[in-house]
């Protein structure tokens, strides 16, 4: 077998693996439909936030990473 042919059928094997994944860009959306999704994630996604740090506000917010000098 020659490396010629290796490698073409190293590239076929990688190609079929990948099959249907992939970032696509073609969800349907125009542009200004794509950024008013975005925005609504990161809105829902800043209020979970938001709700989470004040139930741990609230608990007494234990459970965080900087304060660990207890002696």
């Amino acid at each position: 077998m020659t490396r010629g042919s290796q490698r073409e059928r190293d590239r076929e094997r990688a190609q079929a693996r990948a099959g249907g994944k992939g970032k696509t860009k073609d969800d349907g959306l125009t542009p200004e439909q794509r950024r008013e999704r975005d925005a609504k994630a990161l809105q829902e996604k800043a209020a979970k936030k938001a709700a989470q740090a004040a139930g741990a506000a609230a608990s007494g917010g234990g459970g965080g990473k900087g304060n660990t000098n207890k002696k």
